[in-house]
């Protein structure tokens, strides 16, 4: 992961604040959820003098228990509803600033430059909006409630320790330096482990997102052994961190275990010295020793909690650190385009320094002109279209779109005036219609089926079992690749931006789809400046003019008949491409 630059992570005390700032608006339910938890485990701890009542009972000869077992039994109901009420709250309460957090990584994730994603690797963002969110998902509905009821639990069973006789309250505060000193070995070890953790994941994510991605390449390089190998050694150091982890753990459990024994066994010869002297009865003793004992389960369940902690609170770093990126600068008057023409002057852009994909790109495309990109793969076509999109910025030079700098146009301006189509289209889950409304929230179903019809999607839309209100998506109707690549651009034709970019947009579909989408994508052109990144010949044949790019320069530029006639790169290219059609 070293080569790569990883999305941030907050700091400790970053997290805090921001845990605050969660719980803030919700002050009241938290007030609620404690009172109730508070009542409720205070109400619980009637039990322990109840049977030692009982015990004194026994003692002295008496045989009437109803009055005990009666209060017992109350006491025991009245605790279980106190305790199912006040977990739901705290349940509501964490799953309410989960939301909330969800919501504003989300939206912070997606208002970041696609270069910033890309160097970090989608495997890290990834990891924390699966594995990050999931381990704070669970410790929200498991950890949190249990720690409030437990923390609860402890300190108020010190009270009532100290109310029978102060001499068992320090009897049972003997295990306190134990566990004290347990829970300081076990954090400053475990921070640093988890964290590593996280950073282990994300790296076994990305490469497998690689492997998986790029799996035709790999294949058509005999690259698969290599592959599965680092696969395989990613998969290693998670499983190492993991066994670390779980070797940590069980020496935080062994050492928990001591501070149960040294305390107990405290209780258990104070309340035989008070009982020998007279200044305890045994019922009281039997008391204090229920009362140490149902320490047991709380105390090992907020200690154990603390692993289950570092866990949900590295994760939460890594969240808070991507919520807390700033959002895209806007310019303070942004500047409207005069038409939609696209001027690039002595453009370059390097992925990494000093080894530029572009070199000097000069191109002027006038308002309503549908120009192609040609050139081998790693030409720097796709690189070309991202600059002109916004996506990147160039290293050097300028670019404009309807005379106006992308800097002056800003990241809100720019995506209003030009939209990029590559040949990765995802279909959302949902129905067609709120599908396609991604694009024009406002429109209309007259508007959704003009919009069909014109790139000449209505027929198979009109055939689906309930037409617009069709669920498609991975789990409903799924849709044909040129079914998935036409609504794409009905949402172009929606958005109705002045200036569009097909990048390959037809590559994924074989050849009878790909008429049918260059057709479609023709009709989505119209009245708009195109930039067509061709994967197809046919498709720069039918352009306006024909730009030919070579290893990051542009090497020809004119129409169809001309560049074949030149007998230049492009020529090569055509002649190549009518042979592999003969074919």
């Amino acid at each position: 992961m070293s080569e790569r630059e990883l999305l941030p992570t907050a700091t400790g005390k970053r997290t805090a604040a921001a845990v605050g700032e969660l719980l803030r608006p919700r002050r009241a339910l938290a007030v609620a959820a404690f009172g109730v938890l508070t009542a409720a485990t205070g109400i619980g701890l009637l039990t322990a003098p109840l049977l030692g009542y009982i015990v004194d009972l026994v003692a002295d000869g008496e045989s009437d228990f109803m009055l005990p077992v009666v209060a017992l039994v109350i006491v025991a109901l009245v605790r279980g509803a106190g305790n199912a009420w006040g977990l739901a709250l705290v349940s509501r309460l964490g799953e309410g600033m989960l939301a909330t957090l969800r919501e504003r990584f989300i939206e912070r994730a997606l208002s970041q430059p696609l270069e910033r994603v890309e160097r970090a690797g989608s495997g890290d963002l990834t990891s924390r909006v699966t594995n990050d969110v999931a381990m704070i998902a669970r410790s929200v509905r498991e950890a949190l409630p249990e720690l409030g009821r437990s923390a609860l639990t402890i300190l108020l069973t010190f009270v009532g320790l100290a109310v029978l006789d102060w001499r068992f309250l320090l009897a049972a505060l003997l295990a306190t330096p134990i566990q004290l000193y347990t829970v300081r070995w076990y954090v400053r070890r475990a921070i640093p482990l988890y964290a590593d953790q996280r950073v282990r994941d994300g790296a076994q994510q990305q490469q497998l997102l690689d492997t998986v991605g790029g799996a035709r390449t790999v294949r058509a390089f005999r690259l698969g052994d290599e592959h599965v190998e680092r696969v395989r050694e990613r998969s290693q150091t998670v499983v190492d961190v993991t066994m670390r982890a779980t070797r940590l753990v069980t020496r935080f459990f062994s050492r928990l275990n001591l501070a149960e024994f040294v305390g107990l066994s405290a209780i258990l010869v104070t309340g035989f010295l008070l009982v020998g002297n007279g200044t305890a009865t045994i019922g009281t003793a039997t008391a204090a020793a229920l009362y140490f004992h149902s320490l047991f389960n709380p105390i090992n369940a907020a200690l154990a909690l603390v692993d289950d902690a570092q866990s949900a609170a590295a994760s939460l770093a890594r969240l808070v650190g991507v919520a807390d990126l700033p959002t895209e600068q806007e310019p303070e008057q942004p500047a409207t385009p005069v038409d939609a023409s696209v001027k690039a002057a002595a453009v370059s852009h390097a992925y990494v320094a000093d080894h530029d994909v572009l070199r000097d790109v000069d191109l002027d495309i006038v308002p309503r002109e549908r120009v192609a990109l040609v050139g081998a793969s790693g030409a720097g076509k796709t690189t070309l279209a991202k600059l002109i999109a916004g996506i990147h910025s160039p290293t050097s030079g300028t670019l404009a779109l309807g005379g106006v700098g992308l800097a002056d146009l800003g990241h809100a301006g720019t995506r209003r005036t030009v939209a990029l189509i590559s040949q990765e289209v995802h279909v959302f889950a949902g129905t067609l219609a709120e599908d396609l409304r991604l694009a024009k929230p406002d429109a209309s179903d007259e508007q959704l089926r003009a919009a069909l019809d014109r790139v000449g999607a209505l027929p198979w839309v009109d055939a689906l079992p309930d037409g617009l209100s069709t669920v498609v998506g991975e789990a409903a109707h799924r849709l044909t690749v040129t079914q998935s690549q036409q609504l794409a651009l009905v949402r172009l034709v929606l958005a109705d931006p002045p200036i569009a970019i097909l990048d390959e947009a037809t590559a994924e579909a074989g050849s009878a789809g790909a008429k049918v989408l260059e057709k479609s994508a023709g009709r989505a052109l119209e009245g708009r400046t195109g930039l067509v990144v061709a994967h197809r010949l046919t498709q720069a044949a039918a352009a306006d003019r024909i730009v030919v790019l070579d290893a990051g320069r542009v090497v020809e530029t004119g129409t169809h008949e001309e560049l074949v006639a030149a007998g230049g790169r492009y020529a090569t290219l055509w002649q190549a491409w009518s042979d592999h059609r003969e074919l």
